[in-house]
C-alpha cells in the first residue's frame, strides 16, 4: 500500500532543503591589489530573487569558466551588469554607486621600473583632483582592466596617464620626470663600440643646459639602445648630430676625442694588386682634424667605398689632398710611399 504524503508537508520539506542550501552558499570575495575586496552576498541575492539560483547559473556566471570581467564588459551588460544595469538594480556604470560594491579605501600603485627606480601613484590624489570621479580613469579607454604595460612613448601619445598629463588638463608626460620619478638621477650611459673606445653619454652634464623633453622622444626613446646610428647620420642632423652640428655645440664630426676618450685610431691596411697600401691616422691627424675627411671624404666605417687609382687622380677620395703637389705629394708619383710593393 502507498502512503501519500500530504502536500504541505512536502511544501514544508522544499523548504527547509532550500534553506539549509542557501545557508551554506558563502559569500565571494573578489580581491584586488590596490584596493579592497568586493564582497558578494549571495544570501542577499537569494533572498531577493526567491532562492533561485538559475537567474544567475548557468546563464550568466558559468562556473566551470571561473573567468573574472572587466568593469568595460559589466557595463556592456556582461557578468553583474546584467542585472546591475540600472533598470533591475542599480548600475555598474553610475559612478556615484561605485562605493556600494568597492568599500574601503584604494591604495596607492607602485610601479617598478628598471634603470629609473619607483614611480608611485596616488589614488587619493587623483580623487581630490577629480572630485571623486573614478571614471575618469576607469572607463575601458584609459584603464582598461586588462593590465598592458604603456611606455613612456604611448603616453605622450595620449595614453594611460598621457589622456591626462598633456600639458592641458595637466602637467605633460614629457620633461617632468621628477615630478613622478622621485629622486630618480639618470646614469651615464656608455655605448661599446667595435674598432674604436667607447663614447660615453652624461646625462648629468646635459641635464644643467638641457630639459629631457629636448631629446626625448624626438630624437631618443626612453629605453636605452633601442636602435643604432652611424657617425653618418649623425653628420646628417640625426640623433646626436641634431645638437652637435657646430653651431648649436660643436660637431660630431671632426672632434672624436670628446666622446671617444683616449681614442687613437689605428692604421688601415687596404689590400690591392699593387702590395697592401696602408694609411697612417697617426701621421695624419697631427695635421688634420676628424672632420676634414670624416664624411666629407670617407665614412666612418672601414671598406665600404672603394675608389681606383684613376678617381683618385681625378681629386676623389685620398686625390683630394694628394693632388699633384698642392697639399700633399701626388697619388700618381711615388707609389712606394703607400704600397709596399
Amino acid at each position: 500500500m502507498v502512503q501519500r504524503i500530504p502536500l504541505l508537508t512536502v511544501t514544508i520539506l522544499l523548504l527547509v532543503v532550500v534553506q539549509v542550501i542557501a545557508a551554506d552558499i558563502k559569500d565571494i570575495r573578489f580581491s584586488f591589489k590596490h584596493a579592497a575586496p568586493v564582497v558578494f552576498s549571495h544570501a542577499s541575492h537569494l533572498s531577493q530573487y526567491n532562492n533561485n539560483c538559475k537567474l544567475c547559473h548557468d546563464a550568466i556566471f558559468n562556473l566551470r569558466e571561473r573567468r573574472h570581467y572587466t568593469m568595460a564588459e559589466m557595463e556592456k551588460t556582461k557578468s553583474c551588469g546584467a542585472c546591475h544595469s540600472g533598470v533591475k538594480a542599480f548600475s555598474v556604470a553610475s559612478e556615484k554607486d561605485c562605493v556600494l560594491c568597492h568599500r574601503g579605501k584604494v591604495r596607492n600603485v607602485t610601479y617598478k621600473i628598471k634603470g629609473t627606480g619607483e614611480t608611485v601613484f596616488s589614488h587619493a590624489n587623483h580623487l581630490i583632483a577629480t572630485k571623486g570621479a573614478c571614471k575618469s580613469c576607469h572607463n575601458g579607454t584609459v584603464i582598461t582592466g586588462k593590465g598592458k604595460a604603456v611606455t613612456m612613448a604611448e603616453m605622450e601619445k595620449g595614453q594611460r596617464c598621457g589622456a591626462c598629463h598633456n600639458g592641458k588638463a595637466t602637467f605633460t608626460v614629457s620633461a617632468n620626470c621628477d615630478r613622478c620619478h622621485k629622486g630618480m638621477k639618470p646614469g651615464d650611459i656608455s655605448f661599446k663600440l667595435k674598432g674604436v673606445a667607447p663614447a660615453t653619454f652624461g646625462h648629468s652634464i646635459h641635464t644643467q643646459s638641457f630639459t629631457c623633453k629636448e631629446c626625448h622622444t624626438k630624437l631618443f626613446p626612453y629605453q636605452v639602445v633601442v636602435g643604432k646610428t652611424t657617425m653618418n647620420d649623425m653628420a646628417k642632423g640625426k640623433s646626436c648630430g641634431a645638437c652637435h652640428n657646430g653651431t648649436d655645440v660643436f660637431s660630431s664630426s671632426g672632434e672624436c676625442e670628446k666622446c671617444h676618450r683616449g681614442f687613437k685610431p689605428p692604421g688601415i691596411t687596404f689590400k690591392t694588386e699593387a702590395g697592401d697600401a696602408t694609411f697612417s691616422h697617426e701621421n695624419h691627424v697631427q695635421n688634420y682634424k676628424c672632420g676634414d675627411c670624416h664624411t666629407k671624404l670617407f665614412p666612418y666605417k672601414t671598406g665600404v667605398q672603394k675608389t681606383s687609382m684613376a678617381e683618385m687622380e681625378q681629386g676623389k677620395s685620398c686625390g683630394a689632398c694628394h693632388n699633384k703637389g698642392k697639399d700633399a705629394f701626388p697619388v700618381q708619383d711615388d707609389c712606394a710611399r703607400c704600397h709596399k710593393m
